[in-house]
């Protein structure tokens, strides 16, 4: 079994990959209104890519969806979900298959974009980067405002960095809660579980939990934000107690 060694739950990034970040600033552009770029950004989410996240999540996890059937009433209506990040590719897959036809975007690090010659086919699969400069927030936040009112789906991974075939659900901050709390969507969350397949190989279980929306009751953004984030936290690390394989062990320094 491979061991990984960590410091830090809420900043140690253990994906493989270092790769500069591109400027994400005023000038990079979220929304296209260019017909050719949405006709073909739709065909590569919602037609050409399919069958490849459908067969690869199939073949390689065996994967087993639990709970698909809570997203139906909501099919017309935008929300966000939130999901533990422990993949480094099937992480954007699984999620995307999970709410499919649906369409589904992304809240990403600057560096998914900044691959040279890939960064415009990565938005195309649904990225939305998070700017580094601060003359990009607003535009950035109107991208997310105009996706959710189209009735689309945002992914959130709230842990931030990548830990592979961890079962258990790192802390995170309720920073990006203010987003269905200030839209007022629904939340819902998605835990991938692992388990033993064959000799040394995995199979994950898919659970969706939700909706979820914050206490009304609460006063201020700071307040709902933490009741919705625990809510979530909570339902997700209760899911992850059904792991019970561990493909790499991960031990504190």
């Amino acid at each position: 079994m491979k061991v990984i060694y960590y410091h830090d739950e809420l900043n140690d990034e253990f994906s493989g990959s270092k790769i500069d970040a591109r400027k994400i600033d005023k000038n990079y552009k979220y929304e296209h209104k260019n017909f050719f770029w949405n006709l073909w950004t739709w065909c590569i989410q919602n037609v050409l890519s399919v069958p490849i996240k459908v067969i690869y999540a199939k073949l390689k996890f065996h994967i087993k969806y639990v709970g698909r059937e809570k997203l139906k009433p909501y099919k017309k209506q935008g929300y966000f979900v939130y999901g533990n990040h422990t993949q480094v590719f099937a992480d954007t897959f699984i999620i995307t298959n999970t709410i499919f036809p649906k369409r589904n975007y992304l809240i990403v690090n600057p560096e998914n974009v900044s691959m040279k010659g890939l960064g415009n086919f990565v938005q195309r699969l649904g990225a939305i980067p998070i700017p580094n400069e601060r003359s990009g927030m607003k535009n950035f936040l109107n991208s997310i405002n105009t996706k959710i009112k189209k009735g689309y789906a945002i992914t959130i991974f709230p842990e931030a960095h990548i830990w592979p075939y961890y079962t258990k659900i790192r802390p995170f901050k309720e920073v990006s809660f203010r987003y269905p709390v200030e839209l007022k969507t629904p939340v819902f969350c998605v835990t991938n579980t692992y388990h033993k397949r064959g000799k040394n190989k995995v199979k994950i279980i898919t659970y969706v939990d939700g909706p979820f929306f914050a206490d009304e009751n609460l006063e201020g953004i700071q307040e709902k934000k933490k009741n919705i984030r625990d809510k979530v936290y909570e339902t997700m690390c209760k899911r992850s107690e059904l792991s019970d394989f561990e493909f790499i062990k991960y031990i504190k320094k």
